[in-house]
């Protein structure tokens, strides 16, 4: 290994240390947390829960309360998390973090994805018929091929 080599920084070399995994609280979502659970656990990797915030000015300019919708969502979701992670205590420890991003699903786990350094990606199916046609979120980061990306039914 030349001294050039040895500073620079590769992913997943002896398998993920991270593994991101999207959540909303759809059932495809927790499907996927659960699969990314198992192999965060196999690995010895750590579990990096991510919820994306939706940004939408229009229901902002309506005076909807957006951020307080989200913000409960992402409470609500942190709070099952802990009781599943507490139901299998002891039998399968599982090191985990739960982070938010604001923005677009697709671009808020890019950058969640970056910023946290992941190794692996683990998204739901998209459980919408439109996404058939415009493309869904998983697609997108397939097709960005920075990751591996593994897809849940």
């Amino acid at each position: 290994m030349t001294e050039q080599h040895s500073h620079q920084f590769e992913r997943g070399t002896d398998g993920p240390k991270v593994i991101l995994t999207g959540v909303d609280g759809s059932e495809s979502s927790l499907r996927a947390a659960s699969y990314a659970a198992g192999l965060a656990r196999r690995q010895r990797a750590l579990l990096t829960l991510v919820y994306v915030q939706p940004v939408m000015a229009a229901g902002a300019a309506l005076g909807v309360p957006v951020a307080d919708t989200t913000d409960q969502i992402a409470e609500e979701l942190v709070r099952d998390i802990q009781e599943a992670a507490e139901q299998v205590k002891g039998i399968f420890d599982v090191r985990w973090e739960f982070h938010t991003f604001r923005g677009d699903p697709y671009n808020g786990l890019v950058s969640a994805a970056e910023q946290l350094k992941a190794d692996a990606v683990v998204v739901g199916a998209s459980e919408q018929a439109g996404h058939r046609i415009v493309g869904s979120v998983a697609i997108r980061l397939v097709k960005a091929g920075r990751w591996p990306v593994t897809v849940v039914p």
